[in-house]
């Protein structure tokens, strides 16, 4: 496409939410979005939902229907459901976050709070950016496997009692690690390299804004189109509880607290079938587990300014 520019006059966009996302007003949010974009765009409509499992479904409608730019409304999971459908076609994706931590739309630059993110949109260029794919699945920020998923369980519970916050989301990560009981033993295999781990937690990630926020190695590696496998050392509670407030603290990881790994495929092999966790939600996925980075393979809506190359921005 010649000119990346977003024409909103020539364009039909349809905006999928997920009412069960963050700590949003729902209305109010509905009302911002609708004011703001429905004058600017040739059609216009806005589909929500209570339930994650029917983002899916959603997105492939709203293409069904025509739509060449579908917003994506909610947290990291949102995102990484409707990316799931976009990827590889020529249907254009746009965020609006509206989850706890909102690291995919940090990394690309469009904006954290729904106004920020909505001026980005009317003001949007068209770039291509890298995600990650786990065996059939799309993610956009990480995947883990071992204590993470338990965490995840955790936090869902936390959240159901008190409400989301990010002081009830690290006290969940403290909680699930205290209960640990073992660890996992697996093989990672790089090219014709295969490495043996016995650990609690593989993180996989492709978000280098999540990387640097906790002061852990291999943003770099992200931007330049890998993942970084963080594998951690520590195979017992205490010390992978003083490695997580550590990072909670701000305090960056310590040498000895993981093993990094940067690559752009891997095969992660497990005696059984594990909980994999993926963007804030978590699945039973059994192994063997291949990892590839899809180059360009999402046309997304970024700042105009060139912002947000973070995520391997192609454009």
């Amino acid at each position: 496409m010649p000119n990346n520019d977003l024409d909103l006059s020539q364009s039909r966009l349809c905006v999928i939410m997920n009412l069960g996302s963050g700590r949003k007003d729902d209305q109010e949010f509905i009302t911002l979005v609708t004011k703001t974009m429905q004058p600017l765009c040739a059609a216009f409509e806005l589909r929500q939902t209570q339930r994650g499992e029917d983002l899916t479904r959603m997105t492939r409608q709203a293409v069904s229907d025509g739509f060449k730019v579908i917003i994506a409304a909610g947290g990291d999971g949102t995102l990484a459901a409707v990316a799931g459908v976009l990827a590889g076609t020529d249907t254009i994706m746009g965020v609006l976050p509206g989850g706890t931590f909102n690291y995919f739309a940090r990394d690309l630059g469009v904006g954290e709070t729904p106004e920020e993110a909505l001026e980005t949109l009317r003001n949007a260029r068209i770039a291509t950016v890298d995600i990650g794919q786990i065996n059939d699945l799309v993610f956009l920020n990480n995947v883990s496997l071992g204590i993470y998923p338990h965490i995840l369980k955790m936090r869902e519970g936390i959240y159901r009692r008190w409400g989301r916050s990010r002081i009830a989301a690290y006290g969940s990560v403290l909680i699930s690690l205290r209960r640990l009981r073992r660890p996992m033993t697996l093989s990672a295999r790089i090219g014709d390299e295969t490495r043996h781990f016995t650990t609690a937690l593989v993180f996989v990630a492709r978000s280098a804004y999540q990387l640097e926020s906790f002061g852990l190695e291999g943003a770099d590696a992200i931007r330049k189109g890998q993942f970084a496998v963080l594998i951690a050392r520590a195979r017992k509670p205490l010390p992978l509880i003083r490695s997580a407030l550590r990072l909670v603290a701000g305090l960056g990881a310590q040498d000895d607290d993981f093993d990094l790994i940067t690559t752009d495929e891997l095969t992660i092999q497990t005696r059984k079938s594990q909980h994999v966790a993926h963007d804030g939600e978590k699945n039973l996925m059994h192994s063997p587990l291949h990892l590839r980075v899809r180059k360009d393979a999402l046309r997304m809506l970024l700042p105009a300014e060139g912002r947000g190359k973070t995520n391997g921005d192609g454009a």
